[in-house]
């Protein structure tokens, strides 16, 4: 009986020793803790915790010193009491009443370290709640505002970025682009527009009208239904107008009317043997035509029917250009590009030349001229390149090969190098007008206008609705936006500014 109640106060004992380390370390924790938190939240109240952390340790290390000694005092006093028990055994309970006394002790020491981690804690909550006094909003608000301080810069940076990057590409890219174009365009020298979209005779003298009308007008009857061409016989002093949807009808026209005015002889079995004569030359003149601009662009093998509608094309103008000139343009042009990134140039220029073919034939088939070209040139020539590239010059349908792209380019370049087409003040201004409604469309715009003929649009924006990420979408948008919504020849340059202006005054 007497071991077991010894093992029982070293069990005690050393029960109370492992409680205290055991609170000891769990007090510790939670003190460095709080340190952290109070580090984060306020300076003045980590050097208060800190304090307060380190009393608690020194008063818990020299409570550990103690109890280390009166643990050693105790297992000497134990070994003694075992060499002594026989006649000691009044002093057992003695030892007894001090280990109980030891671990009031503890308990109270233990009381005293809860109650220094709840004073931390509240001076912790105190210096939150003063924190957040002081800042205005709640612990959650200024986590959120941290994560969205963090986002925004990590936005701004990557912006930057991606802009530095596209900026490169688009500068590298626009580099070998303008050498390309510039070199073909300069290697290609193109009239610039002199035709007119009027068939005009002129007449030695107004006398020369009332032969032309003839009796009873049976003359001019004779001539409009001969050449299928409207004549217009005004005011107009020495000079007859003609009018006819078909250009080769027109200059059939033209040509006999010349014929009949410089013979004289003007009569229906005259005219009728005149305009038959002139159907002759013209179509001789468009097979010659057909033939020297598939030799000049070095297109062979194309089929005859394809080589009259070129031909026919001499007469055809479009917004004052001369469409088969254009066409040879295009075949040079595009076989240039094509030579200086490897594409193939035969398709190239054979497409080239062709592009413009439905024009030909566009009013006489409905559809576009793009499409009427594919069908004919479809029907006349299997190579199934030169037929999408015809096809999809303007887009109409998606670009399919490296060739339809060289061909839509070098469209455009012939189009739109100055000088080379007219157009109306009216179909201008609207132009203008409708680039600038596409720019204004979009939220943020303040401004758009369109200068350099159209060929440019500057747009201002709101600072405080459009950042600088978003400068760079409203640009890419509008011109998505062109691209889709309107026609027009070469390319247009989106120009997007954001300023932002500071104004003060010193008095």
């Amino acid at each position: 009986m007497f071991n077991s109640v010894i093992w029982l106060v070293i069990g005690l004992v050393s029960g109370g020793v492992i409680s205290f380390f055991v609170r000891k370390m769990v007090v510790n924790h939670k003190t460095h803790v709080t340190e952290t938190r109070m580090a984060q939240l306020l300076s003045e109240t980590r050097d208060k915790c800190k304090e307060i952390l380190l009393a608690a340790k020194e008063e818990a290390v020299s409570v550990r010193i103690e109890a280390e000694a009166d643990f050693k005092d105790r297992r000497s006093e134990l070994q003694r009491w075992e060499k002594r028990l026989s006649h000691r055994e009044d002093g057992v309970d003695r030892k007894f009443d001090s280990v109980e006394k030891r671990e009031k002790d503890v308990v109270q020491k233990e009381k005293e370290v809860e109650s220094i981690k709840e004073q931390a804690n509240k001076t912790l909550q105190e210096q939150m709640l003063r924190l957040e006094l002081i800042s205005g909003m709640s612990h959650a608000e200024a986590k959120d505002l941290l994560f969205q301080k963090l986002e925004a810069e990590v936005r701004e940076e990557h912006a930057q970025q991606f802009r530095e990057m596209e900026a490169s590409l688009t500068e590298e890219a626009d580099a070998r682009g303008r050498e390309i174009i510039s070199s073909a365009i300069q290697r290609c020298a193109g009239d610039v527009v002199s035709e007119s979209t009027v068939s005009v005779v002129a007449i030695p003298s107004d006398d020369m009208k009332g032969r032309i009308i003839g009796r009873e007008g049976r003359n001019i009857r004779a001539l409009e239904s001969t050449t299928g061409v409207e004549l217009i016989i005004d005011d107009t002093p020495g000079a007859v107008t003609l009018s006819c949807f078909d250009p080769v009808r027109r200059e059939i026209a033209r040509v006999a009317l010349s014929k009949l005015i410089l013979d004289g002889r003007i009569h229906p079995a005259r005219i009728e043997e005149v305009v038959k004569k002139a159907k002759g030359d013209i179509e001789a003149t468009i097979q010659s035509e057909g033939e020297r601009a598939a030799y000049e662009c070095g297109v062979q093998g194309l089929h005859p029917e394809l080589v009259k509608l070129i031909g026919r094309l001499k007469y055809r103008l479009s917004y004052g250009q001369n469409v088969l000139t254009h066409s040879i343009e295009v075949s040079h042009i595009a076989g240039m590009i094509a030579s200086e990134i490897g594409a193939n140039v035969r398709i190239a220029k054979k497409a080239g030349l062709l592009h413009d073919i439905g024009k030909a034939m566009d009013f006489e088939i409905e559809g576009t001229h793009a499409a009427i070209g594919a069908d004919a040139v479809r029907r006349w020539d299997k190579d199934t390149a030169v037929v999408n590239a015809v096809a999809e010059h303007h887009e109409e349908v998606p670009l399919s090969s490296v060739e339809s792209f060289i061909v839509a380019a070098a469209d455009a370049v012939s189009g739109a190098r100055p000088g080379a087409r007219r157009e109306s003040m009216d179909h201008y201004l609207k132009r203008l007008e409708a680039l600038e409604n596409v720019a204004n469309s979009f939220p943020g715009v303040e401004k758009s206008y369109a200068i350099q003929a159209g060929r440019e649009i500057r747009i201002m924006v709101e600072p405080e609705k459009v950042d600088d990420l978003g400068v760079a979408k409203l640009a890419r948008g509008v011109a998505a936006e062109v691209e889709k919504e309107l026609q027009y020849p070469g390319q247009i340059k989106v120009i997007v500014v954001r300023e932002t202006r500071v104004i003060d005054y010193a008095k």
